[in-house]
């Protein structure tokens, strides 16, 4: 069984064991996280049950693992001839979250 959520602004698929990174979310760590933007579920049987946008009832139990922070990514902006150049170090913070149950 799996699902496909929306958090963040972005869709995961999931399944029930997974351990995903999302955009940060405002939980502390050893915590439970209730997913309810369900789009799409998966089950054994091969059916399929698809939202219009989301599944009503259908939520996703995750735990927090970890608060943390992505590598440094360098943003470098220049211009020929004008001597214009800057640079500029960015880390995206994330969540990871271990899913542990698919309620439908």
């Amino acid at each position: 069984m799996y699902a496909l959520i929306e958090t963040g602004g972005k869709q995961y698929r999931v399944a029930e064991g997974d351990v995903i990174r999302v955009e940060k979310l405002n939980a502390s760590v050893g915590s439970e996280v209730n997913l309810d933007k369900v789009l799409l579920v998966k089950k054994d049987d091969n059916s399929v049950e698809v939202g219009t946008p989301t599944i009503q009832g259908a939520t996703v139990q995750a735990e927090v693992i970890a608060q943390g922070k992505a590598p440094k990514i360098i943003v470098y902006k220049y211009k020929a001839k004008k001597n214009e150049r800057k640079k500029k170090g960015h880390r995206q913070p994330y969540t990871e979250l271990k899913i542990n149950k698919i309620n439908y």
